[in-house]
């Protein structure tokens, strides 16, 4: 399975929203700036995600988009669901129960539509605020690791000095 630009560029935008933490009201633009995503695509995404109560606009001067719910509280398969992007392994039409294939239903069916269920299941059970969480633990992981070497490289230019 391949996600398209929908359901991934909604998770990006969604995961640069809620970085700015809980209430914050952001323009799209801004959004699609530091995300390189375009402006009307952008815009598409989140008229779908404020249908599906993911989001709310405020109009106006500082208007832009927030989250109507805590990122804790926004499941990732519900963005998905909301810009209606299919997490569906098998080819068939429909539930297939009549053929996937011509009259008959494909020998590999049931193996592709667990696999689907079991991405469905995953993608339940992680949260847009773990997505921002894990994204903030790498920084602070990243940032961490950046001074520890400049400390060392520092310490190891002071002893070098001292011989």
């Amino acid at each position: 399975m391949q996600l398209s630009t929908k359901g991934r560029y909604a998770v990006m935008a969604l995961a640069d929203l809620a970085k700015e933490g809980e209430g914050s009201v952001v323009p799209l633009a801004t959004i699609s700036a530091r995300q390189n995503i375009s402006l009307p695509y952008l815009e598409q995404l989140f008229l779908k995600m404020r249908r599906g109560g993911i989001v709310h606009s405020m109009r106006g001067p500082g208007g832009g988009y927030a989250l109507a719910r805590a990122a804790e509280d926004i499941r990732i398969i519900e963005i998905m669901m909301a810009v209606d992007e299919p997490v569906k392994m098998t080819r068939c039409a429909g539930d297939a129960e009549t053929g996937c294939v011509g009259d008959n239903r494909c020998l590999t069916h049931d193996l592709w539509d667990a696999l689907g269920e079991q991405i469905i299941s995953f993608l339940d059970g992680v949260s847009l605020g773990d997505v921002v969480d894990n994204a903030r633990a790498k920084e602070v992981a990243k940032a961490r690791t950046s001074k520890s070497r400049s400390a060392q490289r520092s310490g190891n230019d002071h002893a070098g000095a001292k011989r």
